[in-house]
């Protein structure tokens, strides 16, 4: 499975090192080697499990579809969206670099905040 691409609908077999792979960029993790690119593509659909090949010069709408069961193979990429998104500010700041501007309330004062008052008085 994919984690680049969510939606992949066939494995491409590398012309380079004829393995399998969802996308270029799993190739391109896995491996140390650029990914040769050819006309000629060799995909197994993940529906069917079956093989076929496309020449990628003479590509056609109606070679969009799996020729074995249909799958309709040729989508618009659905890519991971981060967990978490922060609104309006820098991204790469962290929690621990914004300052807590909330205004201390003499009553909920803790062990050290008495003492820095006592040190005060006398």
């Amino acid at each position: 499975m994919c984690k680049h691409i969510l939606n992949a609908q066939v494995s491409i077999r590398s012309p380079c090192c004829k393995k399998w792979f969802d996308c270029a960029e799993c190739h391109h993790e896995k491996e140390s080697h650029q990914l040769l690119q050819a006309f000629e593509m060799t995909f197994a659909c993940k529906k069917c499990k079956k093989c076929f090949r496309k020449d990628a010069q003479e590509f056609e709408e109606a070679d969009e579809y799996c020729p074995h069961c249909d799958n309709h193979f040729v989508l618009e990429a659905v890519i991971p969206k981060p967990a978490l998104t922060v609104e309006g500010g820098d991204a790469r700041m962290d929690n621990r670099m914004l300052k807590d501007d909330r205004v201390k309330d003499d009553k909920f004062k803790t062990i050290f905040d008495i003492q820095d008052d006592a040190d005060k008085l006398g």
